[in-house]
């Protein structure tokens, strides 16, 4: 179950926890190239970062050079003090050169090429050996393993080299073998300095007596920028590409545009969208509020960007439209862990704020749509500021923080093949664990690794939310939309919602909808169980859903202009 469309349910009595391992160590430093213009890669194995690589391309009347310098840790224990590769301005071979050594044993290899000869000299511990090998004149040079700057040359034939290409391609210092080029996809980065264009090749190493299939992405220069060889679990990344501060740019639309928000102490980043027709008047405006856990600005979740399609859909129907990453995610600052649900309502009436400034959006008609726990965040932005007109809930819960976090346990557990006894005890496990958050008694005596998933500012003000303290406090129209096939906020908390909405003195207008066959994602599901999440085959929001949204708005905003 993703973590960032549901609330966080921290079932420390059912889940591991996993503690910060490989991926938060120090990743060995290259030796410095001195060539201008190097640019850094990180090398991970099985997601753990294990070394890195600097690597320089430039080009002369005398063709191209590939410059590299890198370090592997143990039980690799690599180095590459200096790599090179030079060759024609037409990319023909002519020369390969190493200076490194393997587990402290120096190595040197050098390899010119004269025609289809390739002659080697092999260094280890000061003993020479030459061979020489026949290969085709065209091959591009790359080791067989630990280093990879020289696939710059295999990224620069790319941008000539249609699908069903064979490449032909030496291993040095090992043998000759092809490069199959498949189909090329195009995806767009954003990086905290710029949106990089990416083409995304697949590719299989044709090698003697099997295939490996990788990926190789190239930026909009050839250069490239991320190497994969999945069966391997290798990943070499470019640095600016694996920072925490970048992100796939999954949908996007003409008229989209970066905007930093400022909050307390902090930027968050967000995508502003405005119609693709305008007339210059004030526009209504909303501000998306994702769900708990790490939630990106496009709220992806299982390949679904819940709030791109979203936003595209209002845009398309006259709205300004703003989503962000949460704080300490993506590209946004601040820090998540020390962030309360209250916090969080912070930063909406942050955007809130944005928007009202802008020339272009009418401050009159600001509206705020949350997603599952970020629902209960509007609300709380909602019960606050008043200048906002209005206040979706989709797949909200109406129930208290707790009382939703034990649900969720029930359902996993009514699917688990515990005995009765066994389920019963996991339950009284989990009061245990909310009654120590809650009241901050007892905390000590929980496991190490459960008080550091449940000890956080977020889980504790999640346990004590509660729907029917907070929505008396908001006056503004409510829109409550739930998919009936929702598992992990089950469809009577729209009920609960709308019950709680109605009690409201002098009750502003609540409308609600259910949609048939619409799980928590709002796409179309079979059973709606977040098991089936990663197989569903339709990764679009339902129309259903953005139809109702826009049917509200336009009639709830009507009154306000």
């Amino acid at each position: 179950m993703s973590r960032s469309h549901s609330i966080r349910a921290a079932l420390a009595a059912l889940a591991l926890v996993v503690p910060l391992g490989a991926s938060a160590q120090q990743r060995p430093a290259a030796p410095q190239l001195q060539e201008a213009g190097a640019v850094n890669f990180a090398i991970f194995l099985r997601g753990a970062p294990i070394g890195t690589e600097q690597v320089a391309l430039t080009r002369s009347a005398t063709g191209w050079t590939i410059v590299s310098s890198g370090r592997l840790s143990a039980p690799i224990d690599t180095v590459a003090r200096r790599l090179q590769v030079r060759y024609t301005p037409d990319w023909k071979p002519l020369e390969f050169t190493l200076d490194g050594n393997v587990r402290g044993v120096a190595q040197t290899i050098h390899t010119v090429i004269e025609g289809t000869t390739a002659k080697s000299d092999i260094t280890v511990a000061g003993q020479t050996t030459q061979k020489t090998d026949t290969i085709d004149p065209a091959a591009l040079l790359v080791l067989s393993n630990s280093f990879f700057g020289p696939y710059e040359a295999v990224a620069a034939r790319l941008r000539t080299a249609p699908a069903g290409t064979d490449i032909p391609v030496y291993l040095e210092p090992q043998s000759s073998i092809t490069i199959a080029i498949g189909e090329t996809s195009a995806e767009q980065i954003q990086t905290a300095g710029r949106l990089v264009v990416a083409h995304r090749t697949r590719i299989t190493l044709v090698l003697p007596g099997a295939r490996l299939n990788a990926e190789l992405w190239t930026d909009d220069t050839g250069r490239m920028i991320r190497f994969s060889v999945p069966s391997q679990s290798i990943e070499v990344v470019r640095e600016d590409i694996a920072a925490v501060s970048s992100r796939s740019v999954t949908i996007s639309r003409p008229n989209d545009t970066q905007i930093n928000i400022p909050s307390n102490g902090f930027t968050l980043a967000g995508t502003l969208s405005r119609p693709a027709q305008a007339d210059g008047a004030r526009l209504p405006a909303v501000v998306l509020v994702g769900g708990s856990g790490p939630t990106d600005r496009d709220s992806l979740a299982f390949g679904i960007p819940i709030f791109g399609q979203i936003a595209g859909a209002l845009a398309d129907a006259g709205y300004i439209v703003v989503r962000y990453d949460k704080r300490g995610i993506g590209q946004s600052g601040g820090r998540s862990e020390a962030a309360s649900l209250a916090d969080y309502a912070d930063d909406v009436r942050a955007a809130v704020t944005l928007l009202a400034d802008r020339k272009d959006v009418d401050p009159k008609r600001i509206v705020v749509i949350g997603h599952s726990e970020g629902g209960t965040v509007a609300l709380m932005a909602a019960a606050k500021d008043k200048h906002i007109a209005a206040v979706g809930l989709i797949a909200t819960p109406g129930i208290t923080g707790a009382d939703i976090v034990l649900a969720q346990q029930k359902r996993i557990l009514d699917r688990s093949t515990m005995t009765p006894e066994e389920k019963l005890a996991k339950v009284e496990e989990q009061k245990r664990i909310h009654d120590a958050v809650m009241s901050g008694k007892g905390l000590e005596l929980l496991p190490p690794n459960v008080r550091r998933s449940v000890d956080t500012p977020e889980f504790q003000s999640i346990l004590l939310s509660d729907p029917a303290k907070l929505v008396p406090q908001v006056r503004q129209p409510l829109l409550i939309v739930q998919g009936e096939l929702d598992t992990q906020v089950e469809p009577q908390n729209a009920d609960m919602l709308e019950g709680l909405a109605r009690k409201r003195k002098n009750a502003p207008a609540v409308d609600v909808l259910k949609v048939p066959g619409i799980n928590h994602l709002l796409v179309p599901a079979t059973t709606g169980e977040s098991i089936e999440y990663a197989d569903l085959k339709d990764k679009h929001v339902s129309e259903t859903v953005t139809k109702a949204i826009v049917t509200w708005l336009n009639k709830t905003l009507s009154t306000t202009r």
